[in-house]
């Protein structure tokens, strides 16, 4: 489904950020040539290497360190993406985002990714405690980034990392994927 697609994976910093692995094996086994952008964070919880083994990819996780040295490192991420993809997209991302903060490589990227906003490509799937997903601050933000084009997969309702049950679980990587594929398919390139 998803042959040919260049499909740019952000992750950030939430517990959820074991499920972004499932994703970007799913992402793969569809065609999907996949890179990944992980915060410091990120890395905190889930390693490098377990994307590096399914998407057959280097990780970039910094400003500063690209594997190509003579590129600057998050334009080139975005003009070789069809796709963008942030798993989970935690409130301090959605937050960088409304508020045009650019400190690490995912919300630089995000923010040099103007041109693939405007034509819907670009997916957050939000993923945090129902506390945090009400509060009116989180709320403001998310509303700011459906503002400037950003597509919101879920939250959904169910149970939470700390065991309470409520909104805010991150979506399942099959229905992230069922999104990809239909974006896809309006893009024309598979």
């Amino acid at each position: 489904m998803l042959n040919n697609m260049n499909i740019l994976l952000g992750v950030s910093g939430g517990i959820a950020a074991y499920k972004a692995v499932d994703l970007a094996c799913k992402l793969t086994a569809a065609g999907a040539k996949v890179k990944t952008v992980m915060t410091e964070n990120a890395c905190r919880l889930v390693g490098e290497a377990s994307f590096e083994a399914v998407t057959c990819s280097a990780v970039f996780t910094s400003l500063w360190n690209t594997p190509e040295e003579y590129k600057i490192g998050h334009i080139a991420l975005v003009d070789w993406a069809d796709i963008i993809v942030v798993v989970p997209a935690t409130a301090n991302i959605i937050g960088k985002i409304a508020n045009g903060i650019c400190d690490d490589l995912l919300s630089t990227t995000l923010c040099a990714a103007w041109r693939l906003i405007q034509s819907e490509a670009v997916f957050l799937a939000p993923a945090m405690n129902n506390n945090m997903w009400n509060n009116p601050a989180v709320q403001r933000n998310v509303t700011t980034v459906k503002e400037m084009g950003f597509q919101l997969i879920g939250p959904v309702e169910g149970r939470l990392a700390c065991g309470t049950e409520g909104i805010g679980r991150m979506s399942e990587p099959r229905d992230i994927l069922k999104v990809v594929e239909k974006v896809a398919t309006k893009i024309g390139k598979t």
